[in-house]
């Protein structure tokens, strides 16, 4: 393989990682390069499992489980997943909704693993997902126990609209790090996706401090208001047994 396709094949996985689920013409579009030559590239990338097609939204492509495997091998995030799995698998069952799991990486979130709900109807984010921290349960539980440096520079950072629900005032934003801060929960009805609601909590590290977040999500016709104190109990006490056995 020449280098210049194992640039194109490295660029078109990049893309796939950022803007998943993507289709053929998006990605072309994306690279910049002719759509067979990504179709090649997407058909030889599927072959080594480090893409998959989406079985919903008409086959797009994102990364595949196998790609998470190898890139989080010895990691922090494959470690705090270690400790998490068990209790996150708890968590599902008493909520029946769908988990995330997700670590920061520099100003986002990245979703490291999601228990899903036999739900048809379900909240759904790729492993790999990149997410604002802003606009997401599990950002802002995150963002609620970080230092005010590293809120204040997040801040600064122009606060894009994932949806029209999405806090996009860095005041209103700090307001509600302070509620959740008190409350030990995140809830965030429709900030990331339009008629989902998420309730996050943060893992604290005894050394580090915040390490990671994890999410209870659903459409919001099933998470209503009524179930946010009890999910939300859930899911604070769910984040506190997995920072008590968290190393360091």
């Amino acid at each position: 393989m020449s280098t210049r396709s194992v640039t194109t094949a490295i660029r078109v996985l990049e893309a796939v990682a950022e803007l998943q689920p993507v289709g053929l013409s998006e990605l072309a579009r994306a690279v910049d390069v002719p759509k067979a030559t990504v179709q090649r590239v997407l058909v030889t990338l599927e072959e080594l499992q480090w893409i998959e097609r989406a079985k919903r939204d008409g086959g797009k492509w994102s990364i595949a489980v196998h790609a998470y495997a190898v890139t989080s091998r010895g990691s922090s995030g494959s470690r705090i997943r270690d400790v998490a799995i068990g209790p996150l698998s708890a968590l599902q069952l008493e909520t029946g909704e769908t988990i995330h799991l997700a670590v920061p990486d520099e100003l986002r979130m990245v979703v490291i693993e999601r228990l899903d709900t036999p739900h048809v109807l379900r909240a759904f984010l790729a492993l790999g997902s990149r997410i604002p921290m802003h606009a997401s349960a599990t950002g802002l539980a995150f963002l609620a126990y970080s230092s005010d440096e590293f809120v204040s520079v997040y801040l600064q950072h122009p606060l894009g609209a994932s949806t029209p629900d999405t806090m996009v005032d860095p005041q209103e934003v700090r307001a509600e790090l302070q509620v959740i801060r008190s409350r030990g929960y995140s809830i965030n009805p429709g900030g990331l996706s339009s008629g989902i609601t998420a309730i996050g909590a943060a893992l604290i590290s005894r050394e580090l401090g915040p390490v990671g977040s994890i999410s209870v999500s659903g459409p919001s016709s099933r998470i209503t208001p009524d179930k946010f104190e009890e999910y939300g109990t859930a899911v604070a006490a769910t984040a506190r047994q997995i920072s008590m056995a968290l190393p360091g």
